[in-house]
């Protein structure tokens, strides 16, 4: 946390900010999630990230209600993974702040819109984090990208794994990616109708949590794949940006506004032409400083 409390002030102003939440919360009663929430507030984070995965030994709705109660009760927001509708209904009328992950059992319905624009839920679906399950059945063509190279040695030992015949001949036997691709399209159908639906969609990506999914490469496919979904480049660029900080609950940043830090990426062709211009950057700002390179 101390790189968290430093980012505000001194030497640190100029560098990507890091907002923890600190390790899933989870509980089989009530009085372990809310035991649970008080472990991870007293490390100082700002958001509980809490997970239901349609599986038998999924918290009940009593359980994550009381975690919910808890994290509110301590000034804390709460993100949820959800992976069905039902789980996502249930999440939305106990007060969850976030959903994360797609719904991608079926399709979302007029229900779940009405909770969660009603209750100012916002969605999070994660696109790239499905895409990586059955990205690497071979040597993906962004490996040639100039722009995705300038990852440099952050990516080299990664890009090395991938490549191995082996590990790809894994994918492709596992059957994870089949079911992944299936996945992805009803991801992408239901971004569309919650956008349509009036609900808050903020970008996010689960990148760097495991093999192939690329900090600072994947959030620009992230927005690419929103637009895919039949979002407007608008859409998508204010989900990665003004959404996105007040899903969170970070009103210091997200929009350029005055009182604000001064965070902007310059672009050097217009994005809501082609969203794959966000990639076509002429200068990164942080709280008013060019960054170098």
């Amino acid at each position: 946390m101390r790189v968290r409390d430093e980012q505000a002030r001194g030497d640190l102003l100029d560098r990507a900010r890091l907002f923890p939440s600190g390790p899933n919360v989870v509980g089989a009663t009530a009085a372990e999630a809310r035991a649970g929430v008080d472990q991870v507030a007293a490390l100082g984070v700002g958001v509980v990230k809490t997970r239901l995965d349609d599986r038998p030994d999924d918290m009940p709705p009593a359980v994550y209600r009381a975690l919910i109660d808890q994290a509110h009760r301590r000034g804390l927001r709460v993100a949820a993974h959800a992976v069905t509708l039902d789980d996502a209904r249930g999440l939305a009328d106990a007060g969850v702040d976030a959903i994360v992950h797609s719904v991608r059992d079926r399709d979302v319905d007029a229900e779940l819109i009405a909770a969660l624009t009603s209750r100012d839920v916002g969605y999070v679906p994660t696109l790239t984090r499905t895409l990586s399950l059955f990205l690497y059945e071979t040597t993906p063509a962004f490996f040639g990208d100039p722009f995705f190279l300038r990852g440099g040695d952050a990516y080299r030992a990664e890009m090395a794994r991938i490549r191995e015949p082996g590990l790809q001949a894994q994918v492709r036997a596992g059957g994870q990616a089949a079911t992944a691709r299936a996945v992805l399209a009803q991801a992408r159908r239901n971004l569309k109708l919650l956008a349509d639906g009036g609900v808050t969609i903020a970008m996010g990506t689960d990148s760097g949590t495991q093999l192939g999914r690329w900090q600072g490469y994947f959030e620009h496919v992230e927005l690419e794949l929103m637009v895919e979904a039949g979002l407007t480049p608008l859409q998508a660029l204010v989900a990665a940006t003004g959404s996105a900080a007040r899903v969170m609950g970070l009103g210091e940043l997200g929009t350029l506004e005055p009182g604000k830090w001064a965070d902007v990426v310059v672009l050097d062709a217009d994005p809501l032409a082609d969203i794959r211009n966000t990639r076509r950057i002429d200068s990164v700002w942080i709280a008013g400083r060019r960054l170098a390179g």
